[in-house]
């Protein structure tokens, strides 16, 4: 098998397959009871939000531990909105966001009176930041735009972003789920952070929010006084142990690794293009994440080139991983302007720490002949 779905998810690393085990094992106790048994597990969270801190040059305080990168997002976009007041209020973000902060948003919109303001992307997915500036009024409550697509790879200027959103005194919220360890993370720029350890060779059901300290945030979820009354609910011990593990291990020699995986994405590249004339690299224009490709093969659906490329072999993705299953025209590339055409037949093919040469030469292949075998079956068809 050749995976080239990292975006989607990520195998576990050693690290954090290590640093799990004792809490899946004897260190089984909850973290909120007060004897020995608790203590213990209790002492791994603390270490756990310690190290993620350092990492990250915060404060251990401003770290919420979440079930994963959608609850991040979720209660970042809620929990700021509905800070001040429940009657409404302001919203900027873009229809080229992940669904955890679009249907957030979205929600806000429908059914709390809220009203928002959907920023124009251009050709190459990035925001207008004239038009941000713009947009901002005194009752703006909160903006939020990703750092890093997760479909395109296409990396937002949170510098200039975050510098307007200062100037007016607005929240900033950034969705960092699909650019933690891959770019550097700077999170003086922003307000609040969301990220799930998946994404990084963790363990799926564990991401956390940062919040920047003195802010308030309205729950989004009730019953218990956990994460200082921010998020309730048993903590999931040995998945926070392993996201932890595996934030230091992702960032070991990171610009490399991304410098190495940019390598053989433009190979990979270079190999479709050659196989496949009518192929178009969407935001290839714009600054990108190393590890990802998006690409239009036009006049092939992509739900049927999926299929062919796993039954080659190949591991793939149309999108987001978030959709159950199905395969639906990006909204990401809709966003963007792209015609129906090009966001029906586009296809994500992302890298990662195992990702090999030999495997990139095979995926180019592969995809090439799938191309001219589906074509054949098409041009048989229309001369029936």
């Amino acid at each position: 098998m050749i995976y080239l779905d990292y975006n989607a998810t990520t195998p576990l690393c050693d690290a954090a397959r290590g640093a799990m085990l004792p809490y899946l094992d004897r260190h089984f106790g909850n973290p909120s009871s007060v004897h020995a048994a608790g203590r213990e597990t209790r002492a791994a969270i603390d270490n756990a939000r310690d190290k993620l801190a350092a990492l990250l040059r915060v404060k251990s305080h401003e770290l919420i531990f979440t079930g994963g990168g959608t609850e991040s997002c979720n209660l970042a976009v809620l929990g700021l909105a509905r800070r001040t007041s429940p009657n409404g209020g302001h919203i900027i973000s873009n229809k080229a966001e992940h669904h955890a902060v679009l249907n957030s948003v979205e929600h806000l919109e429908k059914r709390e009176g809220f009203e928002v303001t959907w920023l124009d992307v251009s050709r190459d997915g990035i925001i207008d930041v004239d038009q941000l500036a713009g947009a901002i009024k005194p009752e703006t409550r909160l903006v939020s735009i990703m750092t890093a697509n997760n479909e395109t790879g296409v990396i937002q200027p949170m510098r200039e972003i975050s510098s307007i959103c200062r100037e007016h005194g607005v929240l900033l919220h950034s969705d960092l789920v699909q650019s933690f360890g891959k770019i550097d993370t700077d999170l003086s720029l922003v307000d609040a952070a969301s990220f799930a350890a998946h994404k990084f060779y963790g363990p799926k059901g564990a991401g956390f929010l940062f919040l920047r300290s003195g802010l308030s945030i309205q729950p989004i979820m009730f019953g218990g006084a956990h994460e200082n009354e921010r998020r309730p609910g048993t903590e999931n011990v040995a998945a926070i142990a392993g996201m932890a593990a595996a934030a230091e291990w992702v960032g070991q020699e990171r610009e490399k690794e991304q410098e190495r995986e940019k390598k053989l994405r433009d190979e990979l590249w270079m190999r479709i293009e050659e196989n496949v004339p009518d192929a178009k690299q969407n935001g290839a224009n714009a600054q990108r994440l190393g590890n990802t490709l998006n690409v239009s093969l036009l006049g092939i659906d992509s739900e049927m080139l999926l299929i062919a490329l796993d039954l080659e072999g190949v591991c793939g993705s149309s999108g987001s991983a978030c959709m159950v299953g199905s395969v639906v025209a990006s909204h990401v590339l809709l966003a963007m302007g792209l015609p129906m055409e090009h966001a029906r037949s586009a296809v994500r093919f992302s890298l990662g720490k195992w990702t090999t040469a030999d495997e990139i030469k095979m995926a180019g292949d592969v995809v090439g002949k799938i191309v001219d075998r589906l074509n054949t079956r098409k041009s048989a068809y229309a001369v029936a």
